[in-house]
């Protein structure tokens, strides 16, 4: 009798083993999902990233007049009323602000021609 009971409780927990290991929901099946995680993990980070830089603009630009209004040079070509404007042809610059600006004052901006 006790024979019979030892060998049942051994294919029962050979069962169970089956099922933990290779069974739904088992360890396969948990290391499967965990590698899925990790690559949507990576992809999502630059999006994250991109979106804690979009939220520290917003909170900037809600709070300081400094960010609106180099916001306004570079994509609109803004120049305040106190300030002059001078263009000088074949002169390489670094900053970006003389090219926009450009368009403002009637000239094409180099990145405007070359779009056309």
């Amino acid at each position: 009798m006790l024979k019979w009971l030892a060998i049942v409780l051994i294919i029962l927990l050979a069962l169970l083993q089956y099922r933990l290991w290779l069974g739904e929901g088992g360890m396969r099946e948990l290391t499967e999902i965990r590698q899925r995680v990790s690559v949507l993990e990576e992809e999502n980070q630059p999006l994250r990233d991109r979106n804690a830089r979009l939220a520290a603009e917003v909170v900037d630009l809600k709070t300081g007049l400094d960010a609106i209004e180099e916001r306004a040079r570079s994509d609109i070509g803004m120049v305040r009323s106190d300030e002059q404007f001078f263009w000088v042809p074949g002169v390489a610059v670094e900053n970006t602000a003389p090219e926009v600006n450009a368009g403002v004052v009637g000239m094409p901006a180099p990145e405007a021609e070359a779009r056309q």
